[in-house]
């Protein structure tokens, strides 16, 4: 049992717990069958008839990964759940076999002691805008080709665009065409495309209601299956064009490679080539290398009949020369003369719409709200929002879009910081993670925080550990992170375990690579370690269970000295459990207390502590 308690997440014996998970998985975001992984471009344009059954990995391989996890110390899941897994065939034509599947390998998951949450996950809209989730049919029913997103500028397509794909170019798919109309009529269709129906239904209404009935399949499907503890709301939503002031400037807060504006991409998308920017991102910052024409060929993205719903909302027009002509460049920062935010006005609104659906469903189910990724949290009264906890997403920016480790150099979005040494660094990010905790204490009446992403890419410095097999540049980055989420007592959960991770191609997503696990590495199938990555840095002892208020957690890398302290609760009878990881004490270790007793259970990696009279308590580890 998993419940929110303040700060904290607990179980039935009123124990803190730190929950200590991964993201399931990397791959879950293309399909099985075809193989959808971003560098093939057979089939892809075939968007109805695929098939997500067996994503993560199939029912028969299930055993192996969930013991594996659990041997590492996992004890919660994210599980991804794209809506196009669901709903792919069209509106409201469910894939009967998913959800099937899909209950099994969640069954198949709390067999192992595995709890979880769903992930609806999506990236920059749907694979079709250069990212995953949405079905294809979103943008069908708008009048769309999907088959001109690349061509137009609309997106940066991996699968039409080829190897070598430019690094981690597909994030600015958030600020091009496809992905920021799409959020944009998803969110707030009502009130800056009033005209635009789908099937005789506002847009926004159309959108929404069809993702929230394809999730309630799934919580219809999976209520009473006790590992699972609840529902993400949306995976990193986007606010599209929403409060953005002027269309004529670029609004990306990272620009790489082709970079309009977002009128010029307005243009575009309708058949008007742009001369545009091109831009690099290094680690001096982001320049401009050159210019090119954005849709040479002059294809509009929109099928005969059908129009840019800007251009039917009066946001531009087509004159009498024939040329596009901008209107209104700051139309999508006020309505009804009143200035709009996206988390109160439309995220918020979203947000409450999911919960009671899924809630009509599983009254008992726990939410994970995310918001727009290195943003503030939106405000919520103390008793607002029930059972439900602040699931955000953070990463060093520098290591993840420039794929390089530099000790002594880091940098952090959410504070527009560079920091510069080992202990500015830590003190930047634990900074940083600490004013998530705190927004969701005092801006969002008092939930817990759990990470929902973090993570590294282990293809760093061009992949040269998987030449040499030194990781150690891995480590270092992945415990510089885990160390800040220590540092705050957080709870969390990787990016990613992918079953089928390859070094040739990571997780088969745009040319991501961030799986704490690959047979690229497994030399030896029956050492349930192999295959593991950066497992020095990952396999740390940490408290599972707190009869008490945890305090302080440090692990050192280098020698695997462990200090855990903690305020204990006289109210509590059960003990104070460890995580205990063999692959860091395989000769056992050193335990010292400072007060009361403990028991080592060396076959299930785990330390029973039972505090005794002292107010605050301490548990030591060192190696023998």
């Amino acid at each position: 049992m998993i419940k929110t308690k303040g700060a904290w997440f607990s179980d039935e014996h009123n124990r803190i717990l730190l929950l200590r998970g991964v993201n399931l998985g990397g791959s879950s975001k293309v399909p099985l069958q075809p193989d959808g992984a971003t560098h093939k471009a057979a089939g892809f344009f075939d968007d109805r008839n695929v098939s997500f059954v067996g994503r993560p990995f199939p029912l028969e391989e299930a055993d192996e990964h969930f013991a594996r996890l659990k041997a590492w110390g996992v004890n919660f899941l994210r599980f991804l759940v794209p809506w196009e897994a669901i709903e792919h065939a069209g509106p409201g034509i469910y894939d009967e076999a998913y959800l099937e599947y899909l209950y099994q390998i969640v069954k198949k998951a709390g067999d192992h002691g595995l709890n979880l949450f769903i992930d609806p996950h999506m990236d920059v809209w749907s694979r079709f805008s250069g990212g995953d989730g949405a079905p294809g049919w979103t943008f069908d029913v708008l009048g769309m080709d999907i088959r001109a997103i690349h061509e137009t500028g609309a997106a940066f397509v991996h699968q039409v665009h080829g190897d070598p794909f430019p690094r981690m170019i597909w994030i600015t798919n958030n600020h091009k065409y496809a992905a920021a109309t799409m959020y944009t009529l998803f969110f707030a269709g009502n009130d800056f495309a009033p005209a635009c129906k789908v099937e005789g239904q506002p847009v926004q209404e159309y959108l929404q209601q069809h993702y929230i009935n394809a999730m309630r399949q799934v919580v219809s499907r999976l209520k009473g299956l006790p590992n699972v503890i609840g529902y993400d709301t949306l995976n990193e939503p986007a606010a599209g064009y929403i409060g953005f002031a002027d269309l004529t400037r670029n609004f990306a807060e990272i620009q790489i490679g082709p970079s309009p504006t977002p009128w010029q991409n307005f243009q575009a998308a309708s058949g008007f080539p742009c001369k545009i920017n091109v831009m690099t991102r290094q680690l001096a910052g982001t320049r401009k290398v050159g210019e090119e024409i954005l849709n040479p060929k002059g294809v509009s993205l929109f099928k005969p009949g059908a129009q840019c719903p800007w251009r039917q909302a009066g946001v531009w027009q087509v004159n009498e020369a024939g040329q596009p002509e901008l209107l209104k460049p700051g139309y999508f920062t006020r309505v009804n003369s009143r200035t709009v935010d996206f988390n109160c006005d439309y995220f918020k609104p979203f947000v409450e719409k999911f919960i009671q659906a899924v809630r009509a469903i599983d009254p008992e189910s726990m939410i994970f709200l995310e918001t727009v990724p290195n943003t503030h949290s939106p405000e919520y009264a103390a008793g607002e929002l029930s059972n439900t906890a602040y699931a955000v997403h953070w990463y060093d920016d520098m290591v993840l879009v420039l794929k390089r480790f530099i000790p002594w150099l880091g940098y952090d979005t959410l504070t527009d910081t560079i920091a510069f040494g080992a202990r500015k660094i830590r003190k930047v990010f634990a900074g940083t993670l600490g004013m998530v905790k705190r927004e969701a204490l005092t801006k969002m009446g008092g939930l817990p925080t759990l990470i929902g992403e973090v993570g590294i890419p282990f293809d760093l410095n061009d992949r040269k550990a998987y030449q040499s097999g030194d990781f150690s540049a891995q480590e270092k980055a992945l415990h510089r992170d885990l160390t800040a989420l220590d540092d705050n007592l957080l709870s969390y959960t990787l990016w990613n375990y992918t079953s089928d991770n390859s070094n040739a191609h990571g997780d088969l997503w745009n040319d991501e690579d961030l799986s704490i696990f690959s047979r690229d590495q497994q030399s030896d199938p029956a050492d349930i370690n192999s295959g593991g990555r950066g497992l020095r840095a990952l396999l740390r002892p940490y408290p599972i269970k707190t009869a008490g208020t945890p305090l302080k957690l440090e692990f050192d890398l280098r020698s695997a000295h462990f200090v855990y302290e903690f305020e204990g609760d006289p109210g509590i009878d059960a003990p104070t459990e460890l995580y205990l990881p063999s692959y860091q004490y395989p000769k056992g270790c050193q335990v010292t207390v400072s007060d009361g007793s403990y028991h080592m259970d060396s076959a299930a990696q785990r330390l029973l502590y039972m505090a005794g009279p002292q107010k605050l308590h301490r548990i030591e580890l060192k190696k023998n």
